[in-house]
């Protein structure tokens, strides 16, 4: 008697625990569905998000700029025989516009960046490496040209009179650099 009042006793202990476990259950549904009409007015701005985002790129026709475009630019840093070296990049902006077929297909003041490709103590010859469009950067290949130069003697103060007397080719900020394709190149435009 003993032995199946103990199996009754296990037997309605696993009872009650399938039970409360059933409760517990169907009580979380239950404040789930309860709270099912709060979660999808939560849910509408993450809806909206996909339709704001197939909105912003705007379909973009690829155009080929052929070879010989001329493409004019400012630097917009100073650079100096002296402190740069082939190699290095610098910013740049269009100083006019780029077209093809008489539309224009890169608005003035898009960024370019120009890569030094010579230093010598009397020249300075830059080229096109890219440009920036729709935040997206496209290689560019142009040819080579030597910047305007300015002279400047350095001030340097030093027991070594041959660099103290050392001219330095500079290209100035905003100077004019007129560069043209070396290969075609291919960009989106906006259609």
């Amino acid at each position: 008697m003993i032995k199946s009042q103990a199996h009754r006793n296990l037997w309605l202990v696993l009872a009650g625990a399938a039970v409360l476990a059933v409760a517990g259950c169907s009580d979380k549904a239950t404040n789930e569905t309860a709270s099912a009409p709060r979660k999808p007015a939560a849910a509408k701005p993450a809806a909206a998000k996909p339709a704001v985002v197939a909105k912003a790129p705007e379909p973009a026709t690829m155009i080929t700029l052929p070879k010989g475009t001329a493409i004019s630019a400012a630097a917009r840093q100073t650079l100096a025989t002296d402190k740069n070296k082939v190699g290095d990049t610098f910013a740049a902006s269009l100083t006019e516009p780029i077209q093809v077929d008489g539309k224009t297909v890169i608005p003035k003041g898009t960024q370019v960046t120009c890569r030094i490709v010579k230093v010598r103590k009397n020249e300075l010859k830059v080229t096109l490496a890219s440009v920036v469009i729709h935040g997206k950067s496209y290689p560019l290949d142009s040819n080579s040209i030597t910047g305007p130069k300015t002279h400047a003697k350095s001030n340097a103060k030093s027991a070594d009179k041959s660099k103290a007397n050392r001219d330095v080719t500079l290209l100035a900020a905003k100077s004019k650099l007129t560069f043209k394709l070396a290969k075609p190149a291919t960009i989106p435009v906006k259609g």
